[in-house]
């Protein structure tokens, strides 16, 4: 590892894993949640341990929130900002170390639209939204579809597969290649590089896992950097090379945005359908409304997105003093909001545990944000799920678990690192769209 790559992870992660972790052995909820294993598993008592210490909290690296209202609020509030993690409560001379010495273009630095605000954000995000109009998803569903069943067609009749693996990501990395132009044959670059890279959007990550990172994002720079001279040569009708002729980004922004989007178009998506997958399998009572009223798979997974939220956490920081609450935050201070912690919020959803296919409220879950930053790729992830999983359970009627699902180790990305199932027989008949 370079030593000013070492230095950045003793700064931004290091010091921050020093504090949770030893607040952890201390008993401390938001410590525990952020930085031990049960974050990863089980995060929801220690949320709601966290909800009963108050609306707002302080915490040992920031305020923290699980509460619906206040966090709708606050994602809405032009006084508040998004920052990147390594931003958290640095001394000075860290932070501009930090500064100094940027990591290769990624979805947590910037310029990136994950850590920006208006107006750079603005600038950022505009020439990217076309790709996700209501008319530019219509036209991919069809592609969304074919994908799904032809996936499904290669899955073994009577066999086992790791679901995550052979399906849930498979779906949505095939659909975000080709809206960047990527060569079908490169997929499982994407892959690995995504599954390396991922633990960035954590708190207190190992040096071990920092590392692997980086590495991973040092190999994605150089690929970017051929493949935009490509589309500079030879552009296609993709989103990419879209921005590449439009001249309104330089190569470090187009890296960048390529990099968001390659992470946002695929790593939500997946953790949704797996967690989807596993909570219909583990209440055989929804699955067998939804096979009795089909039109209700786009709200089932509104509900799977409020219950198992696959993004689970992200962060504002006060842009000026603000009193929320009834506490007054300092300019700088920064507040951790616990999305999975809205969704649960009993004061917004009845009975907030349950998982309710028909619940007429799920789609008031904060899962993709709210503001500004609402995510760019929500419709896109809505219509793969509810595609690829109603299609899954009607082609494989008999699913069913093979052993234990297993949890990746992550916080703000919540999902399965492995699915195993027994498929049962095939049925003959293909699925019918719903969405």
């Amino acid at each position: 590892m370079k030593p000013q790559y070492w230095f950045r992870w003793f700064s931004v992660q290091g010091l921050p894993r020093l504090v949770l972790r030893t607040q952890a052995r201390r008993g401390q909820p938001f410590a525990q949640l952020m930085g031990g294993p049960q974050g990863f598993t089980d995060p929801y008592p220690l949320i709601e341990q966290l909800r009963g210490q108050g609306r707002l909290v302080r915490t040992p690296i920031a305020w923290a929130s699980a509460d619906h209202e206040l966090i709708r609020a606050i994602l809405r509030d032009p006084r508040f900002g998004v920052r990147a993690n390594q931003s958290f409560d640095l001394p000075a001379p860290l932070q501009r170390f930090v500064e100094r010495y940027p990591l290769p273009p990624n979805p947590v630095e910037p310029p990136s639209m994950l850590v920006i605000d208006p107006p750079d954000h603005t600038k950022m995000r505009r020439p990217v939204a076309a790709a996700f109009t209501p008319r530019a998803i219509r036209r991919l569903r069809e592609r969304v579809e074919t994908v799904t069943e032809e996936l499904l067609e290669e899955l073994p009749s009577g066999g086992s597969a790791d679901l995550i693996a052979a399906f849930a990501a498979q779906v949505p990395i095939a659909i975000i290649s080709e809206m960047l132009g990527f060569p079908r044959e490169d997929k499982g670059m994407f892959l690995a590089w995504g599954d390396a890279a991922t633990p960035l959007l954590d708190i207190g990550i190992s040096r071990k896992a920092h590392r692997t990172a980086l590495d991973a994002m040092e190999v994605m720079n150089d690929y970017l950097d051929g493949h935009i001279e490509r589309l500079r040569r030879e552009p296609g009708e993709d989103i990419l090379s879209s921005l590449v002729t439009a001249g309104e980004l330089d190569t470090y922004g187009l890296k960048a945005t390529a990099s968001l989007l390659m992470g946002a178009g695929f790593e939500t998506t997946v953790n949704l359908i797996g967690n989807g997958v596993v909570q219909l399998l583990s209440h055989p009572d929804q699955l067998a409304r939804l096979r009795a009223e089909p039109e209700l798979w786009p709200n089932a997974v509104e509900e799977v997105l409020r219950i198992d939220a696959p993004v689970q956490t992200t962060a504002r920081s006060a842009l000026e003093d603000v009193e929320i609450a009834g506490i007054r935050l300092r300019k700088g201070n920064t507040v951790v909001v616990s999305l999975a912690g809205a969704n649960r919020d009993p004061g917004v959803f009845e009975d907030p545990t349950r998982f309710d296919v028909g619940r007429e409220n799920a789609k008031d879950h904060l899962t993709f944000s709210s503001g500004v930053h609402v995510c760019l790729g929500a419709s896109l992830a809505r219509m793969e799920a509810t595609y690829a999983l109603r299609a899954l359970f009607d082609r494989f009627p008999d699913l069913q678990l093979a052993g234990p699902p297993q949890r990746r180790k992550l916080f703000t990305l919540h999902g399965y690192e492995q699915l195993p199932v027994r498929l049962g027989t095939r049925a003959h008949t293909p699925a019918t769209s719903a969405v």
